[in-house]
């Protein structure tokens, strides 16, 4: 794993986010020394929605070159849905390894604090035994029926806070809290990130849409404060489709957006 390498894709995907970013590189550095077996603790990436948890993790795996996974805790009530049950199927942690054909991608446990609170404790139960390298190495998955050793799976959790985690899975944790993005981020994030790759992803070159610089600030925050950025992406990748839409109509073929038409392509504002 070449360091250099990646804290040039940290820092392609991701802007700003410069303290995340280094305590990442520090903890890939430690994870080369250590042979690539990630031994303790676990990273967990802390924040409000949006704020790019999913896409650091994403950014890790790309930076080992290695197989990405991820499993949404989400509402998760039955702990069998990652232990496997005897006569149905594998658990999602094993389905998890299946779908990435190697036994070390790196997988994320997303939203492990939003589990199900009748199930909370045989889920966390299960998930220390997941997260623990002195019990992960002899996982039992019940439709499996035998140890499978999870050691060389580099896993990475998610939360939108911990109050909800047993202590005994944070004792395992190491949290990196993910701040909230000022308007003026969002503002080059959107302008300089969002925009371009969103073009080249419709196909549109990127002068094809030109948006006024007194527009940004209104474009970030059209109903209020958002801690993340997942609405502003949905609203630029909103606004790319309905001008492609009048491209391929032939009603234009590129455009200016500025106080006389924006309402048109982001109604919501």
């Amino acid at each position: 794993m070449d360091l250099q390498r990646a804290k040039e894709i940290l820092d392609k995907n991701h802007y700003g986010l410069n303290e995340i970013k280094e305590r990442i590189l520090e903890y890939l550095a430690v994870l080369k020394l250590q042979g690539g077996v990630a031994r303790a603790p676990i990273l967990c990436l802390a924040g409000l929605a949006g704020t790019g948890k999913t896409s650091l993790a994403i950014s890790i795996a790309e930076a080992m070159e290695r197989k990405y996974e991820r499993i949404a805790f989400g509402g998760l009530g039955d702990p069998y849905f990652l232990r496997g049950k005897k006569d149905g199927e594998p658990g999602e942690i094993i389905k998890a390894l299946i779908r990435a054909g190697t036994k070390n991608p790196v997988m994320l446990l997303d939203e492990i604090d939003r589990v199900d609170e009748k199930a909370r404790a045989t889920i966390m139960g299960v998930l220390l035994e997941i997260l623990d390298p002195a019990q992960n190495k002899s996982f039992l998955d019940h439709y499996v029926d035998k140890p499978f050793d999870l050691s060389e799976v580099l896993f990475i959790a998610t939360c939108n806070n911990t109050t909800n985690i047993a202590t005994a899975v944070l004792d395992r944790l190491e949290l990196l809290n993910m701040p909230a993005y000022t308007d003026e981020q969002k503002i080059t994030i959107a302008r300089d990130y969002m925009l371009p790759k969103i073009l080249q992803q419709t196909g549109m070159g990127e002068k094809t849409i030109t948006i006024n610089a007194e527009m940004w600030p209104k474009i970030v925050r059209p109903l209020g404060f958002d801690a993340g950025i997942r609405t502003l992406e949905r609203n630029i990748d909103g606004m790319v489709r309905k001008v492609a839409k009048l491209i391929v109509e032939g009603k234009l073929t590129n455009i200016t957006i500025d106080d006389n038409n924006v309402k048109e392509f982001l109604p919501q504002w």
